[in-house]
């Protein structure tokens, strides 16, 4: 059974509780998306389905041959599965495989921020203020270690590239369904800027 379907983030708004309390949500237009391609153990080494999602019209002659019948799209991704049975090339996905107050995990890209120092990449506090330090409050401070081992370790908290990374937040609660327009309405913030592409996947943990 497919447990997962490709989505676009629309941005974020608000919803009240029946207890009148107000809740910050993510709107995501999910679906509809087709199965392109059925990998199974036997042959690929793992169980998963390719699929489509935004219709393309503009149909590059590479894929021609993958696409066929099924129409060509825009973003291709696979979901991985347990079992592929019951599931076949051409079938659709649609939001309605969730359902309310359904715990979901989604990917995206972070928005890129840049190159960024540390005190904003890693919110370091800075030097001191004081003592005549009056151009270090926002440096990194010593990244040495001596004579041994002797060089900057990999791995070691400084500054550059921020953002544009590929992040999941997990057990998101799905709080509204809209099965006419494929949105749904997920509690909280979700990675991404606007009509980024995301993954979402029903929460396995």
């Amino acid at each position: 059974m497919i447990n997962g379907i490709l989505g676009q983030k629309l941005g974020m708004t608000q919803i009240f509780r029946e207890n009148g309390r107000a809740e910050a949500v993510t709107a995501i237009v999910a679906g509809p998306c087709a199965v392109i391609q059925i990998k199974k153990e036997s042959k690929e080494g793992y169980n998963a389905v390719q699929l489509g999602f935004v219709e393309n019209k503009k149909r590059k002659p590479v894929r021609q041959g993958q696409f066929k019948e099924i129409g060509n799209y825009r973003y291709l991704r696979e979901i991985r599965l347990n079992d592929t049975k019951g599931v076949e090339v051409g079938d659709k996905v649609n939001v309605n495989l969730f359902d309310i107050g359904d715990m979901v995990d989604i990917t995206g890209i972070s928005k890129g921020k840049g190159f960024a120092g540390v005190v904003k990449r890693y919110n370091f506090a800075g030097g001191p203020k004081t003592h005549g330090q009056s151009d270090r409050h926002r440096a990194v401070g010593s990244i040495g270690a001596s004579a041994s081992p002797g060089r900057v370790l990999k791995g070691t908290k400084m500054p550059g590239h921020m953002g544009g990374e590929r992040v999941t937040t997990r057990k998101l609660e799905i709080v509204h369904l809209d099965d006419e327009r494929n949105i749904m309405l997920v509690k909280g913030a979700i990675p991404g800027a606007k009509n980024g592409l995301l993954i979402i996947k029903k929460s396995g943990k």
